[in-house]
């Protein structure tokens, strides 16, 4: 199965620039409720991924920071803990489905790195769910006439 299948594409998707204000992205992320978001260059190149955890703790032990004073700090600036490791849209199902066990969404960039959008673990479950639905109809349908003959 193509991973493609599974993209939200990059228009879609929430995300910062590195270059950002500190404050911009505190603001992006509370607006999409997101505790993580993708981060990129302004040439699209995906740079990695920031956490609420990662913003606070720069905030509280390097920073010193008002909110208004958080306008003037890039996102670059502040350290991240890891980030969300990407797959190439050309990737497998078994890469994918590794890095979605480890992260609540996978990057998705293209052979020149560019980020062109993200696969959430919650998209990968829910395909998986509904196809194991579907092989289960036809089992209950057949125990259910075996049931009626006797």
């Amino acid at each position: 199965m193509n991973i493609l299948f599974f993209l939200t594409p990059k228009n879609e998707v929430a995300y910062i620039y590195e270059d950002d204000s500190l404050r911009q992205a505190l603001e992006k992320m509370e607006y999409h409720k997101y505790s993580a978001i993708p981060v990129i260059n302004r040439t699209g190149k995906y740079v990695g991924t920031i956490t609420e955890g990662d913003m606070l703790w720069g905030i509280k032990n390097k920073l010193n920071l008002s909110l208004k004073e958080s306008e003037r700090v890039t996102v670059a600036a502040i350290d991240r803990r890891s980030d969300n490791r990407p797959v190439y849209a050309d990737s497998d199902m078994e890469g994918l489905i590794d890095k979605a066990l480890k992260q609540n969404f996978v990057p998705v960039v293209d052979d020149q790195k560019n980020f062109i959008g993200i696969i959430t673990r919650k998209d990968i479950i829910r395909y998986f769910y509904e196809k194991s639905q579907e092989v289960q109809k036809p089992a209950v349908k057949s125990q259910s006439v075996i049931g009626n003959e006797y």
